[in-house]
């Protein structure tokens, strides 16, 4: 009787302080979702937001990380693979669930308006200083994480085995998650049996989930390309080598490799992003440097592409005169391979998001661009991991009916405009998170 008297008296102080009762009923994980929003998750959103790090440099965000997955009860280890966090929450026997959210947020000011944008600068890895910004939600995945580790650990009766939060760096770098393998990932906290990650969409509307049941991103690679050229005066061009123009055309010849190398029916993207060279008006640089990225969807066209850029770089190079000592440099700084969702896992966690968040949450998978993920690292084939990875809206539809209507057009994430609402991303992330641990991990 005293026991029951203070299980009771327990359960009382719980609600008194704004929990809602544990239970695997989906319009109670929602309730309890949106009072933790409430009470928690908000502040730490807003948090987020005005003090973005940039890649393998979010020193304070793994910490405040760390600090949150602790209070949620979880097992927190610092450190991994640079400033990655593993937080493991164990409970009896059951599949090993990796659930992954990245952190990091990208060089460039932040211009939305909002009363909480940045204004937050941070010296890079390359000694420069840069303003930062979240400009592509990681924001809202890193507080999803901490709601739903929260929710699932006051949900212990409803679920059973081992769950590996993942709190990984430098995802725009799209080094991070291989960095975090590198480090011993699975050797130190087991190999998962399924892995599980979201990416807020600008694109989308609020309250909507989206995910392929194959190809949900391409592969993206960063290629340097280094121009060499014999300096001279810009009135005697005939006296040296101008890598501007050998540069520039390069830059016209490798657009010829889409149009004329690839297979038609095979996406791909070459965009050079930047193009540095020179000082002055009138003086014929020594050197030009070239940026790249480059897109495909299957890693044959990868291949392909990568081996294309090199041979018509380093060919128009030679074609200019340039001396063999001067060689054009070709080099692939960062790369990650497409992004698959396993089929069989797709449909069924499809399913699920029906079931549990409403029949209309789930709309086609359409993908618009080819933006990357290196999510796909932690489901690489060596590993044998299936994965799900599933956009959650982030642009309520009134946004939308405006800029039909010829008002303001919806900003594209990396812009220095891009903002989500970050109510409605939050949560449904996290109760779309939890259901899909809850249906992989059902308590005996």
């Amino acid at each position: 009787m005293r026991k029951a008297l203070i299980g009771l008296a327990v359960s009382a102080m719980a609600l008194s302080l704004g929990a809602t009762p544990a239970s695997a009923d989906p319009a109670a994980v929602k309730q309890a979702v949106a009072a933790d929003y409430d009470r928690h998750l908000e502040k730490l959103f807003l948090h987020f937001h005005a003090n973005p790090e940039l890649s393998f440099l979010e020193t304070e965000t793994a910490k405040r990380m760390a600090a949150e997955l602790r209070d949620a009860g979880l097992e927190v280890t610092e450190g991994v693979g640079g400033t990655g966090v593993v937080g493991m929450a164990r409970n009896g026997d059951g599949p090993l669930i990796l659930l992954r959210a990245d952190m990091d947020g990208l060089p460039m000011p932040e211009k939305t308006g909002l009363d909480y944008a940045s204004t937050a600068t941070q010296t890079g890895l390359d000694g420069k200083e840069y303003p930062v910004m979240h400009a592509c939600g990681h924001d809202v995945h890193i507080t999803s994480m901490v709601g739903t580790a929260r929710r699932l650990m006051e949900m212990k009766d409803d679920w059973a085995g081992t769950l590996m939060f993942v709190v990984q760096p430098a995802e725009e770098r799209v080094g991070g998650a291989a960095a975090m393998l590198e480090d011993g990932l699975y050797d130190r906290f087991g190999t998962p049996d399924y892995a599980l990650a979201f990416h807020v969409a600008s694109i989308l509307p609020t309250g909507k989930i989206s995910a392929s049941e194959g190809i949900q991103y391409s592969s993206a690679d960063s290629v340097d390309i280094v121009v060499p050229g014999v300096g001279a005066h810009g009135a005697s061009p005939h006296m040296g080598r101008d890598p501007v123009y050998i540069a520039s055309q390069i830059v016209t010849a490798m657009q010829s490799i889409v149009s004329r190398e690839i297979e038609p029916l095979s996406p791909a993207v070459i965009t050079v992003g930047a193009f540095h060279s020179g000082t002055k008006h009138n003086i014929i640089s020594d050197r030009a440097e070239l940026q790249l990225t480059v897109r495909a969807n299957d890693e044959d066209t990868r291949a392909q592409l990568l081996a294309a850029i090199e041979r018509v770089a380093v060919n128009i190079g030679k074609a200019h005169g340039l001396p063999d000592e001067l060689p054009v440099q070709v080099t692939v700084s960062e790369g990650t391979p497409v992004t698959n969702n396993d089929a069989k896992l797709a449909s069924r966690l499809n399913s699920v998001m029906q079931r549990d968040l409403g029949e209309d949450v789930l709309i086609p998978w359409q993908q618009r661009g080819m933006g990357a993920e290196d999510f796909a690292y932690f489901v690489a084939e060596e590993y044998g991991v299936p994965g799900y990875y599933f956009a959650v809206g982030g642009t309520p539809q009134a946004a939308f009916d405006v800029a039909e209507a010829g008002g303001p057009p919806v900003p594209s994430h990396h812009s220095p405009l891009f903002k989500v609402a970050p109510r409605e991303s939050v949560t449904l992330g996290t109760e779309a998170m939890v259901a899909a641990v809850l249906d992989l991990a059902p308590a005996e």
